[in-house]
């Protein structure tokens, strides 16, 4: 049985979500490959090749690969998927943009955000908001599966593994890259930051999201917000957590001026420790929260900062 998880790269670095899957990748078993696929990726490679489990890196580095490209990148993972039972990748941009596109090449049945390993062909996955849980089982030859990375702890770099240039070069006259916009910030990515301080409609308005710049400035953590909030036009929506936003699971997160709707729930009820602060006391928010703080978050944030 071999494993191929296909990298997570940002800026030509390796993304943090890539040691989560690599650890969901030795829970099924097997010899793990990690692809990195990229121009000018040497350094992601080499970084792959020190993660926990892993036996060898194939590195394809070639300018059709350079923005992974659902196109090229599905025709790569085409050529190479023979060698392998299972093909992992995280549930992100690319993992979601990139394997149902190897799936559809290879006629095969996808397995999506799994949480948990069963066995080398069962799985976990959440389903309806994370409300229930799906036991799924594959009898394909080739188990192309999206892995949520909040479900797995992330290996150790203690390893030394070999790593091998893939001479795959695949022709792309389907889709071209045009520009991309990042949003810039001093803070932690929301995805992978240990706190995560987010805000609700209960914010008020955008101005008002200053108010959480301090307890987050203090506490190292990124900011978040919920849908309720993107919708209202108080946040870009590169800042919402839920189940059509980032899935984060944090040390701590805290809740400020959340309800605490099912989808916003889908995308944080992981983390370690949750902290809520609402006027509601009935907020479905405190359901899920470890503490929660019942009243006027304008007067509870200035106090909390200056405590802090």
């Amino acid at each position: 049985m071999s494993i191929l998880v296909l990298a997570d790269l940002h800026e030509g670095q390796l993304g943090g979500a890539t040691a989560h899957v690599v650890a969901a990748a030795n829970a099924i078993g097997g010899d793990v490959h990690v692809l990195v696929a990229g121009e000018g990726v040497q350094a992601a490679a080499d970084a792959a090749a020190k993660l926990d489990g892993v036996s060898k890196v194939r590195i394809a580095d070639n300018a059709v690969y350079a923005h992974q490209l659902a196109e090229p990148m599905g025709a790569l993972l085409v050529e190479l998927s023979g060698d392998y039972t299972h093909v992992l990748a995280s549930a992100s941009t690319t993992g979601k943009n990139v394997l149902p596109r190897l799936a559809a090449l290879k006629d095969v049945s996808q397995l999506s955000d799994v949480i948990a390993v069963e066995s080398a062909d069962t799985f976990k996955r959440p389903i309806y908001a994370g409300n229930a849980i799906a036991t799924v089982k594959s009898d394909d030859a080739l188990k192309v599966i999206t892995v949520r990375t909040t479900g797995f702890d992330a290996v150790e770099s203690n390893g030394n593994a070999a790593v091998e240039s893939v001479s795959v070069v695949v022709e792309n006259g389907q889709s071209s890259f045009v520009k991309q916009e990042l949003a810039q910030s001093d803070r932690p990515e929301l995805g992978g930051a240990k706190v995560v301080v987010s805000g609700g409609r209960g914010m008020g308005n955008g101005e008002n999201f200053k108010l959480l710049d301090g307890i987050a400035d203090k506490l190292g953590a990124a900011i978040g917000a919920s849908r309720a909030a993107v919708d209202a036009g108080f946040v870009p929506n590169d800042m919402q957590v839920g189940q059509t936003g980032k899935i984060v699971a944090p040390e701590l997160y805290i809740a400020v001026g959340i309800s605490g709707a099912i989808q916003h729930l889908a995308g944080m009820k992981d983390s370690k420790v949750i902290v809520a602060i609402n006027k509601d006391e009935e907020a479905p928010i405190f359901q899920v929260a470890d503490y929660g703080l019942v009243g006027d978050l304008f007067e509870i944030l200035p106090e909390l900062e200056s405590k802090l």
